[in-house]
């Protein structure tokens, strides 16, 4: 398969399903970059020194966008998961290509990885310390 475009999302190899940057206007000159794949979701930031971020796809339990006008303008948006993830509870993919196609295919994907492990919400509440089983009875 040739080599995809940033914000394109496709199967680029048979692991990576979407990559992206973070945009400025609608140019990707960031040092943040975004991918998904093998049922993950990872979060590459920093230039001399960086970070690498990786929440698994069956632990993100709410997907919003949001879009204001100068995102609109220039064909981005900001998608915000929050997860059960303790080292990240809350991901912000900035500033991305196709906002909503992307979410749609997150969504999608984060499905496929709960029936496939066998995920159910139940099994999502134990998963972080700050929720109390207690509440949802």
């Amino acid at each position: 398969m040739g080599e995809a475009k940033n914000g394109e999302i496709r199967q680029i190899t048979n692991e990576t399903i979407w990559e992206d940057r973070k945009h400025h206007l609608w140019f990707p000159l960031s040092f943040t970059k975004y991918s998904v794949a093998n049922g993950r979701l990872y979060v590459n930031s920093g230039m001399l020194s960086s970070r690498e971020d990786e929440c698994l796809l069956y632990r993100i339990t709410d997907i919003s966008m949001t879009r204001s006008l100068a995102q609109r303008l220039f064909g981005t948006g900001t998608i915000h998961l929050n997860t059960k993830d303790r080292s990240t509870p809350v991901i912000r993919l900035e500033n991305i290509a196709n906002p909503a196609g992307v979410k749609r295919v997150l969504s999608d994907l984060i499905e496929k990885e709960r029936e496939e492990k066998h995920v159910v919400g139940r099994d999502m509440y134990g998963a972080s310390s700050h929720l109390d089983p207690e509440e949802f009875d």
